[in-house]
């Protein structure tokens, strides 16, 4: 019996992975009395710290060796909170609010809609907890909780960076709720950047480039960031489409050849 499988078997959680974990499910809290306090850029920048700690706890649980299905439940959990309830319940008290001024029915769409959201991401979590053993590692099937989550903040720190008037983006909101919750159940393939390995040697260029990366983020970092995430959820439709227009392509010309 080798060191590390002794290890295993005593009983408790590893402490790390799990700190990380209980640290971004704390900024996801942080995030819900924020919002419902009226502090919705204090309630942004929570739900991107979680996000930044959720992407830490996972690798950091592989470089150490520590992983664990308490730790991959605990981190979906955490999730569930941080990327489904928080980003909704943000996106509710900062606009969809306002749709109750149009009618009663209006206001129970705009609460029914972040209900269907934060659904949305405990069916992609618990597809993704199936799947966990056998899914390609490469590639996410639907779009990512976090990067949906974070889809949600910079649309409103940009908005609210702005100083317009926020009554005039309560259908923009509604439909961009619908749409990141229709993403993130689909089948649509999107790129997980879990192959990019930090352990590995990389070209000098590579430091360059993310100097430049991070120098254009400063330049305008909601506006960047949004871009970023908006662009990283249509790519997921882009190259579904391209792979299905590749496809008639073939089709009709196999067609012509007969």
């Amino acid at each position: 019996m080798t060191e590390s499988n002794s290890r295993r078997k005593i009983p408790g959680v590893f402490l790390l992975p799990n700190l990380i974990t209980t640290s971004a499910l704390f900024s996801g809290f942080y995030s819900v009395i924020a919002s419902i306090n009226g502090n919705f850029l204090d309630a942004v920048f929570a739900i991107l710290i979680a996000m930044i700690l959720d992407g830490l706890d996972g690798r950091i649980a592989r470089l150490t060796n520590t992983q664990t299905s308490f730790g991959a439940y605990y981190d979906s959990l955490s999730d569930l909170l941080c990327f489904g309830v928080a980003p909704a319940l943000l996106l509710y008290l900062w606009s969809l609010s306002n749709l109750n001024v149009i009618g009663w029915h209006w206001s129970k769409v705009a609460w029914i809609s972040c209900f269907i959201h934060v659904a949305s991401v405990a069916l992609r979590l618990a597809r993704f907890n199936s799947k966990l053993i056998t899914s390609d590692k490469k590639y996410f099937t639907g779009l990512a909780s976090p990067a949906s989550a974070a889809v949600v903040s910079c649309y409103v720190w940009v908005i609210e960076a702005s100083g317009t008037n926020v009554e005039n983006f309560s259908w923009t909101s509604l439909a961009l709720i619908l749409t990141l919750s229709f993403l993130m159940v689909s089948n649509i393939t999107y790129y997980s950047f879990k192959d990019i390995s930090i352990r590995q040697k990389v070209p000098h260029i590579s430091l360059f480039l993310i100097v430049l990366a991070l120098s254009f983020i400063s330049f305008d970092p909601p506006l960047v960031l949004l871009s970023f995430f908006a662009f990283y959820g249509l790519s997921g439709p882009v190259l579904l489409l391209s792979r299905l227009i590749k496809k008639k392509l073939l089709l009709s010309r196999e067609k012509k050849l007969l």
